[in-house]
C-alpha cells in the first residue's frame, strides 16, 4: 500500500473544502472563504503572517496565469460573435440548422452530441468556442435556456468525451501507465462504464432541465453580450448575398482549423490557439467590410469589450481557483517546499489516505476508486490525479485477484467528470462564459446528474470486476 503522512495542512484543506461545499449548497459566494483558506494554509505552513499575506497575492497571480489562455479565447470569441451579430452574418451561419432544431429537447441532444464528437478529436476547450458561437442563437429560438445549452455542452464534452478520451488517449495512457497495464485494456474496460455514465448523466441532466423549464424556474432569455450595433436591429452588411458568402468563408476557415488540428495532431492549448487566431482574423476581416472607414477603431473597441467581458466573468473565480490550485503542486511553488517529500499534492495525499483505511472487496474497491477519483479531481485539472487512481487500482486488484482495468477506468471517469470538469466551478468556466451563465450555477445544475451517474457507474463496475 502507498504510505503517506497527513499533516495539519491536509486536515485544514479538507475542512475548508467542506465549508466551501456547504456554502455553495446555500448559494453563498465563496470568494472570502477561499481567501481565508489560502491565508490559513500559508500561516500553518510558514508560521509567518507576512509570507501568508504574500501567498494570497501570489496564489492569485498563479491562478490568473493558469486561466489566462481560457480568458483570452473566451474574450476573442465574444468579440468575434458581437461583430457577426452586428453584421447579420451570424443569422446566415445558423440558418441551415434551424430546420433541424425545432424545440428545446432536440437542441439539447444535438448540441451535446456535436460537442462530444468534436471534443473526442480536439478536447473540449476549442470545441466550446466553436459550438457556442454557432448554436447559441439556434438554441435560444428553440426555447432551450442558456443554462440548458451549458449543461449539454458540459456533460457531453467535459464529461463523456474527456473522461473516455478514445481518440487522443492522453487520459487512458496516464492511468494505464500508472496501473502497469496496456492502454487498450483501460479503453476496453471503460466502454461499458462510459456508456452507463454518459446515458445516465445526460438523461438525468435533461430530466432536471425539462422539469425546471416546465415549472418556469429557468428563464428562456439569454444574457449574451451584444454590441450597440446589434442591439439596434439593423444589419451592418445589408447585402444578403455578401452575408452568405462571408458565412461560408467563416465555416470554411473553422473547418480548415479542424483538418489542421487533426493532421498536425494539435490538442489542448495548441488547438485553442488555432481557433483563437482564426477568430481574430475573422473579427478583423468582418470589421473592415462592415465598418468600412471606422474599422480600425471598431476592431479595437470590440476587442476591448470582449476582454472586459472575459475578465468580468473570470474575476470572481480567481480566488476560488487560487485556493483549489493549492491542492496540487502549486502549494510548494507559492509557499515553498513545506509538504513532505513523498507528497504528490494535498488532494492526492487525501486520496491515498482514504484508500489506505478501507477494507478490500469488489464493492468497497469500486466505491473507493470512485471516491478517490472524485477527491483528486478537486484540484480542477482532472488529469493530475488520475495516475494515482491507476496505482491504487493496481494495488487493489492484486488483493482482489483481478479487475485492474475496470478499477482504473472507473477512477479515471470519476476524476475527470469531477475535475475536468463538470462540478468544480472554474473547470466549467469556458462553457459558462460562452453561454453567459454563472459558473457556480452551472456547477450546481451538474451536481445531481453527475452524482447519479457516478453511483450507477460504480454499481455496474462492481459486477465487472
Amino acid at each position: 500500500m502507498i504510505n503517506i503522512t497527513l499533516t495539519p495542512l491536509h486536515y485544514i484543506y479538507l475542512i475548508f473544502i467542506i465549508i466551501i461545499i456547504a456554502a455553495m449548497v446555500k448559494k453563498k459566494d465563496i470568494s472570502l472563504i477561499c481567501i481565508i483558506g489560502i491565508f490559513v494554509l500559508g500561516l500553518t505552513g510558514t508560521q509567518s503572517v507576512y509570507k501568508s499575506a504574500m501567498g494570497v497575492f501570489n496564489s492569485f497571480v498563479f491562478a490568473t496565469k493558469e486561466l489566462m489562455p481560457t480568458i483570452f479565447i473566451i474574450s476573442i470569441i465574444t468579440a468575434m460573435s458581437n461583430t457577426l451579430m452586428a453584421s447579420g452574418i451570424n443569422d446566415e451561419i445558423v440558418s441551415p440548422f434551424k430546420g433541424i432544431i425545432k424545440n428545446y429537447w432536440i437542441a439539447y441532444w444535438v448540441i451535446g452530441i456535436v460537442m462530444m464528437i468534436l471534443s473526442w478529436f480536439f478536447w473540449p476547450s476549442p470545441a466550446v468556442a466553436l459550438i457556442g458561437a454557432l448554436f447559441l442563437p439556434i438554441a435560444k429560438k428553440a426555447g432551450l435556456p442558456a443554462i440548458g445549452v451549458a449543461v449539454s455542452m458540459n456533460l457531453f464534452g467535459h464529461g463523456i468525451a474527456l473522461s473516455s478520451d478514445y481518440i487522443i488517449q492522453a487520459a487512458p495512457k496516464l492511468t494505464a501507465d500508472a496501473a502497469g497495464i496496456p492502454v487498450i485494456e483501460v479503453i476496453s474496460a471503460s466502454v461499458p462504464l462510459v456508456v452507463v455514465m454518459g446515458i445516465v448523466t445526460t438523461a438525468a441532466g435533461f430530466y432536471f432541465l425539462r422539469k425546471d423549464i416546465k415549472s418556469g424556474i429557468l428563464p428562456v432569455e439569454y444574457k449574451i453580450e451584444e454590441s450597440e450595433d446589434s442591439q439596434s436591429g439593423e444589419k451592418l452588411i445589408s447585402s444578403k448575398k455578401l452575408r452568405r458568402l462571408l458565412a461560408l468563408l467563416i465555416l470554411f476557415l473553422f473547418a480548415l482549423d479542424i483538418v489542421i488540428m487533426f493532421v498536425a495532431k494539435l490538442q489542448g492549448g495548441d488547438a485553442t490557439a488555432l481557433i483563437g487566431g482564426t477568430a481574430v482574423f475573422i473579427l478583423s476581416l468582418i470589421s473592415v467590410i462592415a465598418y468600412k472607414g471606422k474599422s480600425l477603431e471598431k476592431i479595437s473597441d470590440n476587442l476591448v469589450k470582449g476582454l472586459q467581458f472575459g475578465f468580468r466573468i473570470f474575476g470572481i473565480v480567481v480566488p476560488v481557483a487560487a485556493f483549489f490550485y493549492l491542492g496540487d503542486s502549486a502549494f510548494n511553488d507559492i509557499f515553498g517546499k513545506i509538504l513532505p517529500e513523498a507528497s504528490h499534492g494535498i488532494v492526492n495525499d487525501l486520496g491515498v489516505a482514504l484508500a489506505n483505511i478501507v477494507p478490500l472487496n469488489s464493492v468497497v474497491s469500486a466505491s473507493t476508486l470512485t471516491a478517490v477519483g472524485a477527491i483528486t479531481g478537486l484540484d480542477g485539472s482532472g488529469f493530475s490525479g488520475i495516475p494515482l487512481v491507476g496505482s491504487i487500482a493496481n494495488i487493489f486488484s492484486a488483493s482482489l485477484g483481478g479487475g485492474t482495468a475496470t478499477l482504473t477506468a472507473l477512477g479515471q471517469i470519476a476524476g475527470i467528470w469531477v475535475g475536468g470538469g463538470t462540478i468544480i466551478p472554474w473547470a466549467v468556466i469556458p462553457v459558462a462564459a460562452i453561454c453567459g451563465v454563472d459558473a457556480f450555477e452551472l456547477a450546481k445544475k451538474n451536481i445531481k446528474p453527475v452524482i447519479i451517474g457516478l453511483v450507477a457507474t460504480t454499481i455496474v463496475a462492481m459486477f465487472l470486476i
